[in-house]
């Protein structure tokens, strides 16, 4: 139940090991916080997170390279993974930071009265989910867009089926990754799952080439450079429930505070302001296993910032639950965001 980046990644992952996979969206397939989001490929600062955090994006990192290739050779959809590079600027702990890229082997320096961390990645959402849909649908998934989860019937602590507006699917096994709406869906077998949409706004822009060499980061905001000149500047937290609406407020706030890093974008025409709901979760830290209570149901969901980073990995994490294969570290913590 899902069809952003987690949802697809699981199904691909599952069809690849012989399953047979439905996937039903609400809406229209990857269109939420998968296809609204920058692609940066590590967390803005990893340094500020929990190893829990970054963990997870470290090895949904490393997985990039080999996935993205087998998704162009199986489909010819070039999601345009780049490793661009991100520079850090201040304000941020530069002892801390150093003393973190020390500890976990990345490669750091000193570039602009910043930090450049050279390994960072960038993949473009879009294409990605394109990729993974074409895919999906090469192996045999089945997607149903447009068809919202209406309820879950237990019986004798399973899943029995699910209602929907297009009808009732029934299955062994039965997987939500429906992002900010993972609660909703959920209804009651929610327990104590803490997992709400948080707006974010993003503007994108045209260049002829790209007009930075690298991502830039400062205090939370980034201008990330595409191969063929656009360049999206990102984004804002705003804790609004499920409101979707663009303000005018946001946008002139980014736009400002692009062009001083950016002095190139003064009267450059904005090409496109949208805005997606994330699935944030407490400490960013997304809940990934079988429900506590219903045996054949699982949750992959609440990766907030990081959904498309984390996206291999937590696959992988999910389908070695589901087959018993031993796990490349301690996942109980996410499995704890039923009870929390």
């Amino acid at each position: 139940m899902g069809a952003g980046v987690a949802g697809l990644a699981a199904a691909q992952a599952l069809l690849l090991q012989g399953a047979s996979v439905s996937i039903v969206e609400r809406g229209a397939l990857g269109m939420e916080s998968s296809w609204a989001g920058g692609g940066i490929l590590a967390p803005l600062c990893p340094w500020d997170y929990a190893g829990e955090v970054t963990r997870l994006t470290g090895l949904g990192a490393a997985m990039y390279p080999q996935w993205v290739a087998g998704l162009h050779a199986a489909t010819g959809i070039d999601s345009e993974y780049e490793v661009s590079g991100m520079l850090v600027l201040p304000p941020f702990d530069r002892k801390l930071a150093r003393q973190w890229c020390d500890e976990h082997g990345l490669m750091l320096a000193d570039k602009d009265g910043g930090l450049l961390l050279p390994e960072v990645a960038q993949v473009r959402n879009p294409r990605l989910i394109q990729a993974l849909r074409k895919h999906v649908e090469i192996l045999g998934g089945r997607i149903v867009e447009q068809c919202e989860v209406r309820g879950i019937e237990v019986r004798g602590g399973r899943v029995q089926a699910v209602t929907t507006s297009g009808g009732e699917f029934s299955a062994d096994r039965y997987i939500v990754s429906a992002g900010a709406w993972s609660k909703q869906v959920l209804g009651q077998y929610a327990l104590k799952l803490d997992i709400k949409p948080m707006r974010g706004q993003m503007l994108l822009f045209k260049f002829d080439t790209p007009p930075l060499p690298h991502i830039v980061l400062q205090d939370g905001m980034y201008l990330i450079p595409r191969r063929d000149g656009h360049l999206l500047v990102g984004s804002t937290l705003e804790d609004v429930g499920f409101d979707k609406r663009t303000t005018t407020e946001a946008r002139d706030s980014l736009q400002q505070r692009a062009e001083r890093l950016l002095p190139a974008l003064h009267n450059m025409p904005l090409v496109q302001h949208w805005s997606g709901l994330r699935p944030a979760s407490p400490g960013n830290i997304p809940t990934i296993g079988r429900h506590p209570q219903l045996e054949n149901l699982y949750l992959n969901s609440g990766h907030f910032r990081y959904g498309v980073t984390m996206a291999p990995a937590s696959a992988a994490i999910l389908l070695n639950e589901l087959y018993g294969v031993e796990q490349p570290f301690d996942v109980s913590v996410y499995r704890a965001g039923w009870s929390a």
